[in-house]
Formats: structure tokens, sequence, C-alpha cells
């Protein structure tokens, strides 16, 4: 994937240095996640054609998926119309959520004013990602 300088041209990176990338499912069109890139994650993503991400609870450049091997191959990248936001439309390996449902938008707010659980756990998170 090529294409770094032509977005560094129109990219607004926050005064931490970051831009919020929302991650979409190419095939379902679901809302996968939110997340941070800094300029170093999205000259990654665009060289190995995978989502990296700065993670600021731990100050540090990561890989989507690098402990759980729920990958996001990206097929899409699309800046909004002030460059302030990434859409990074992706090929999801097994599901993109801690939780372990295919999204982390699974809760929806019902008419009661209740948080629902929508869909089913794809994988258990004790298995994916136990302490070494």
């Amino acid at each position: 994937m090529a294409g770094l300088s032509a977005l560094l041209s129109i990219v607004k990176f926050n005064d931490q240095g970051l831009i919020p990338a929302i991650i979409q499912d190419v095939k379902s069109k679901q809302v996968l996640t939110l997340c941070y890139l800094n300029q170093e994650a999205l000259q990654k993503c665009l060289e190995t054609g995978l989502v990296y991400l700065f993670r600021r609870s731990q100050n540090r450049l990561m890989q989507k998926g690098e402990s759980s091997g729920h990958i996001q191959i990206i097929r899409q990248v699309r800046t909004d119309c002030e460059g302030r936001s990434l859409l990074f439309l992706i090929q999801q390996r097994i599901a993109a959520c801690h939780a372990g449902y295919f999204t982390c938008y699974f809760r929806q707010l019902d008419k009661s004013g209740r948080l629902r659980t929508k869909g089913k756990r794809i994988f258990n998170p004790e298995k994916v990602y136990r302490k070494s």
C-alpha cells in the first residue's frame, strides 16, 4: 500500500500527534472500533496493509490483533473532507472486540433505556488473552 505522502498532505493530527480512525468491516459494513493513529502507525498501516494503532493507555505503537491473532487487513483508506479523521475498510480475521464480539459496538440502547447485547460472542477472551 502506498500513499503516505498523499495522506500526509491533507491529514491533520491533533495536538497529541494523533488522528482518529474508524475501522469498518468491508463485507458487513459494520463499524468495528475507533482507534487513534500517530504518523508512525499510519506509515506502518500503509507499508504492511495491516492496521496499526497508537495505544494511548500504553503510550506505544501496536498492531491490531498482535496478541489475539485477530488481524485487520486493509482494503481501503479514506479521509474525511477536512482531513481530521480516517476510515479504514478492512477484512477482519475472527473478531475485532476484546470482549469476544465481532464489533466493539455490541451494546444497543433500547427504547426503555436499557443496554442490550446484540450479536453473539465469537470467542472466549479468557482463553485468547491468557497471561503467560
